[in-house]
C-alpha cells in the first residue's frame, strides 16, 4: 500500500493488542464501563493494524516503516 506509516511489527503488535482488547471487553472479564469502553477502543488498534496507516503517526509525520519501501523503483 503506498500510503502506510507502520512497519509489519508494528501492524502485527496492533492487531493483537485490539484483539486482547476486544476480548477483554466482550468476554465479560472487564465489566462496567470500563468495559463498554474496550468495545469500542479495541476496533482502534485492530482497524489501524489491518490498514497500515496510523492517523496520529500521520499528524506527528512520524513512521516505524522505512521511507525506501514506499518510494517507486527508479527507471532509466
Amino acid at each position: 500500500m503506498r500510503f502506510t506509516n507502520e512497519a509489519g511489527w508494528d501492524r502485527i503488535a496492533r492487531m493483537i493488542l485490539g484483539a486482547v482488547v476486544l476480548y477483554l471487553g466482550w468476554s465479560g472479564t472487564v465489566e462496567g464501563g470500563l468495559g463498554d469502553f474496550l468495545k469500542v477502543f479495541g476496533f482502534v488498534p485492530l482497524l489501524t493494524g489491518a490498514v497500515g496507516w496510523c492517523p496520529i503517526y500521520a499528524a506527528f509525520a512520524f513512521r516505524t516503516n522505512s521511507r525506501r519501501s514506499r518510494e517507486p523503483a527508479a527507471t532509466v
